[in-house]
């Protein structure tokens, strides 16, 4: 397996440890988590019926990959094709039809619809899968231009993690992938600094996947870097993004402040305080998978948003080869995700022009997956 496929497959699968350690303590205080963990708080999975459970975050994650590569196969088998942000909320209103156990239409597009392992009802923001449930020609998604509301939870920032797993320089050039990532977010989430933290998040993403050698700090410096020349004169939230991460850097190199005390001080309950918490948990943890997951998820805010993303960047940079066996061995999804990364990687393999018939990749992104 080439290391871009590796990195694919550890992102996807970094993302849905991240959020199974996380869903269990979700918003519980950190006095409430070490009542029931003890002192050191929750250091693994708390298993269902021996499985780990996943969110809203990893289906999210997933079913924005699907509406992608759903786009770039209609593009190079038909010869056209919508925008991106078109086949992302497709893809994001079929995963509320996923959420609802009535009313599912007869023709439907995403192949993870058949996947009832990533399909389980566990939706982390009940106001964004309400906006999603809504008649589309009455009730259109937003853009970053014109929000439909000032949410700015991380309920779908996990789309951009898609978008920037994405990223290919033959398939759309670094600027485009990072508007795409502020446009996924901006479909349900209309604060500003919910759809920048989308587009942050697509571009380092996509940096961690395409450059691993790059050291992490340097990633997010460029990163933020990057945010504030493309969206500084637009937005001024993107400052208040910038800086909030960047507070989470320097907080890192506090030796007197432990990770909780940090954690806590971030409150990581927004999209921009989860990506800040993110960025300390693996700079902290030393880039150590456990680790950092750990801290990711022990505090009193948005625990699995946190580890969803947490875990996404760091099983890219590491790949799913340095994830430990016990995380992955009880992940439900685990084969799914495994072979939605790979379709990722590979990109659709078949164009108007070619001979080649791949009968499986016409069956998921052609036909729904029937």
């Amino acid at each position: 397996m080439r290391v871009g496929q590796n990195a694919y497959r550890g992102c996807l699968l970094g993302l849905a440890v991240g959020d199974a350690m996380g869903y269990t303590v979700d918003s519980r205080t950190l006095a409430e988590i070490r009542e029931d963990y003890g002192p050191n708080g929750l250091l693994g999975y708390d298993l269902v019926n021996g499985y780990a459970e996943i969110s809203s975050y990893t289906q999210i994650g997933a079913f924005t990959c699907n509406g992608l590569l759903l786009g770039i196969t209609r593009g190079q088998m038909k010869g056209q094709m919508a925008p991106y942000v078109k086949y992302a909320a497709l893809a994001l209103r079929e995963w509320a039809v996923s959420q609802r156990a009535w009313g599912r239409p007869e023709r439907t597009f995403c192949w993870l619809l058949t996947q009832p392992e990533i399909c389980r009802r566990h939706c982390m923001d009940t106001r964004m899968l309400e906006n999603l449930c809504r008649d589309p020609r009455r009730y259109p998604l937003g853009t970053p231009e014109e929000p439909k509301n000032r949410y700015a939870n991380p309920g779908s920032l996990t789309a951009a993690v898609a978008v920037g797993l994405f990223f290919d320089p033959d398939r759309m050039e670094q600027l485009e992938i990072d508007y795409l990532g502020a446009e996924a977010v901006a479909l349900t989430h209309g604060s500003p600094l919910a759809f920048l933290t989308g587009a942050a998040l697509a571009h380092l993403t996509s940096r961690v996947v395409r450059r691993p050698n790059v050291s992490f700090r340097l990633a997010v410096k460029e990163t933020l870097d990057t945010m504030k020349e493309r969206f500084g004169p637009k937005y001024s939230q993107t400052y208040e993004l910038c800086t909030l991460v960047s507070q989470a850097m320097q907080l890192c190199d506090n030796p007197t402040l432990t990770p909780t005390t940090v954690m806590e001080r971030l409150k990581c309950e927004s999209a921009a305080e989860v990506l800040a918490g993110a960025v300390y948990a693996i700079l902290a943890g030393g880039g150590d998978f456990d680790a950092s997951l750990i801290i990711a998820v022990n505090h009193s805010g948005r625990s699995a948003a946190v580890g969803a993303i947490t875990g996404a960047l760091l099983g890219a940079r590491l790949g799913e080869t340095a994830l430990p066996s016990f995380y992955i061995d009880c992940l439900e999804p685990g084969e799914v995700l495994r072979e939605l990364a790979d379709d990722m990687y590979h990109g659709c393999p078949m164009d108007m022009g070619s001979r080649l018939f791949d009968l499986d990749w016409d069956r998921k992104y052609l036909h729904g997956g029937r």
